[in-house]
């Protein structure tokens, strides 16, 4: 493989590319090392879903247009970015592209340019940067990288230096945060950023990626560094210190440049490792903070418009965390049951649904009780009451999310000694509006309100393939037809094909005022399709966002929700 003098197109389109298949493979390494004082999520799982949603927005855009990539990784990071780690990488992938965007075939100091970008921009969006995280690594492989251009290293060169003292940064972490030496882990997020380096080698010069090592929790981009992980003792792992903050919350945040050092500060008063990265009046933020409902209204006194807000307990994915590393440090299974470790909060939210994605979505959005249910599997009052007995709380909001399952979960309240209200949705779409508006400090009733109004502004669809022969005001349809239904409204479009139906529905639901549509994936979904959806909302609906979730529900490869 010959070696690149510049960083063309083509080459920044593979090396991200690159960069997130060797994330995804090192994803459970990378999940391994994530440690606290920052309890948010797994870094690796964060990062590679970060990077898949650059990669996607990447492929809308010509191989061949270099402005069009460079912006296209700027903006799929920012809506992509999940998790603290995954908005920091995203402020880094954000400088790298921009500094890159005007120069077709970048060379080594263009290179060492472009990282030093990429690090000040990270610094910048964090409140209270921390060292010996990937703030330093990045910062340190930059400084390297211009040390190298300035003494008139080829584009190699500079990536080397730069790889190579990461890898030396990344060792070193420990040094700096006692919390990584007391684990024996390096930081997640800067062993996650090495691989971009690595990366990077591998497009320009065809340096070996490194192998995901077997998942202990000490290999990796940068080797055997330690092996302390496999001799702690469950005391250790008690031992880690954890944050006090509880919740993490993360949304999309309209608001004037010129306001956004307020919003910082405010922030900065509620809450700790805040991130904040955008520009241009549309900023992706982070914080972890005890008061959910004040992480919210900072935004809304500057006048600012909070959009898709999601909210993590903390303590409880520390719980978790604990319970699954003394299990694998013993070598034995700890016995989970149900509601066991649950967080105390003032109202829970029992869910109904089925599919692994929902599962995981509704768990992110503070659901405590999921039952198992929906189209043609209606759960019974009896397996409503357990649940809503399970959780840890003396309010309980019910979403039944089908309308044949309404009247059962209006039974549980009369059974139970916990306040016990349901709130109407019929669909999913409907229950994940409704839980972004969901306080757990706040009572069932107050819930309640705020939540059936968030459910009744979402339009909702599904696809599914019809079982009979009938008629239809749209048409005939036939045994095999892949059919659109508006809920509520009834059958909106009949397609040969999913994407034929899926595109005549959003045709007759994604209105002038729609400003955002979701969609949910099934079981059933297939990538080609997903494309296409994309596509007719993008030539179709330009001026609204798109938001894919994977849901793995049955039946309905395609729900829709739009607001």
């Amino acid at each position: 493989m010959p070696t690149l003098e510049g960083l063309n197109t083509e080459a920044l389109r593979d090396t991200v590319r690159t960069f997130r298949d060797t994330v995804h493979a090192h994803a459970e390494w990378l999940n391994r090392l994530n440690v606290y004082p920052v309890p948010d999520g797994d870094t690796g799982t964060n990062m590679a879903r970060t990077l898949d949603a650059v990669v996607t927005e990447m492929e809308t855009v010509a191989d061949d247009d270099r402005s069009a990539t460079c912006d296209a990784i700027s903006h799929g990071s920012l809506m992509g970015a999940r998790g603290n780690s995954g908005v920091i990488l995203s402020q880094i992938l954000r400088g790298f592209a921009a500094t890159l965007k005007e120069h077709a075939d970048a060379e080594g100091a263009k290179f060492a340019e472009a990282l030093q970008a990429a690090a000040a921009g990270a610094y910048e969006a964090v409140l209270k940067p921390i060292e010996g995280t990937i703030l330093t690594v990045c910062s340190e492989s930059a400084e390297a990288a211009r040390d190298a251009a300035d003494g008139g290293g080829s584009l190699v060169d500079v990536v080397r230096a730069a790889r190579n003292a990461g890898k030396l940064s990344l060792a070193n972490t420990p040094e700096l945060l006692p919390v990584l030496k007391e684990a024996g882990v390096v930081d997640a997020g800067g062993a996650g950023f090495l691989l971009m380096l690595d990366s990077a080698m591998y497009v320009i010069a065809g340096d070996p990626l490194p192998e995901a090592e077997p998942d202990d929790g000490t290999q990796g981009a940068v080797g055997a560094v330690f092996d302390a992980i496999a001799h702690r003792t469950s005391d250790a792992v008690g031992a880690l210190d954890v944050s006090e903050q509880r919740y993490e919350v993360m949304y999309f945040l309209e608001l004037s440049d010129d306001r956004i050092d307020d919003f910082k500060s405010g922030w900065g008063s509620i809450g700790d490792s805040i991130v904040v990265v955008g520009g241009d009046g549309l900023w992706n933020c982070h914080v972890h903070t005890n008061d959910i409902g004040a992480a919210i209204e900072v935004a809304l006194d500057l006048d600012g418009r909070p959009k898709q807000i999601r909210i993590s307990d903390l303590f409880e994915e520390v719980d978790e965390e604990h319970a699954k590393r003394e299990a694998e440090l013993t070598g034995n299974a700890l016995e989970i049951r149900a509601g066991a470790g649950l967080p105390p909060v003032t109202t829970a939210v029992v869910a109904v649904c089925t599919g692994d994605g929902l599962v995981e979505l509704f768990a992110q959005l503070g659901v405590q009780g999921v039952v198992t249910g929906g189209q043609t599997m209606n759960p019974s009052t009896a397996e409503l009451l357990d649940t809503v007995a399970h959780v840890n709380a003396n309010h309980v909001v019910i979403l039944p999310n089908n309308k044949n399952i309404i009247p059962v979960a209006e039974q549980v309240n009369a059974l139970t000694d916990k306040t016990v209200v349901v709130v109407p949705t019929r669909s999913m779409p409907e229950a994940l509006a409704a839980l972004v508006v969901y306080d757990p400090e706040a009572q069932a009733d107050e819930n309640a309100e705020e939540m059936s109004a968030a459910s009744a502004s979402v339009v909702t669809g599904e696809i599914t393939q019809a079982i009979r022969d009938t008629s239809t005001e749209v048409g005939e349809i036939t045994v095999g037809d892949w059919i659109g239904i508006v809920r509520g409204d009834g059958i909106a479009s009949i397609g040969s094909t999913t994407a034929a139906a899926a595109c005549g529905l959003l045709d007759a639901i994604v209105g002038d005022s729609a400003e955002l549509v979701s969609v949910i994936t099934g079981e059933d979904s297939d990538p080609e399709t997903t494309a296409a959806i994309e596509g007719w909302l993008r030539d179709n609906r330009g001026d609204v966002a798109t938001e894919v979730q994977h849901g793995a529900q049955p039946l309905y490869p395609y729900l829709f929700g739009v607001e």
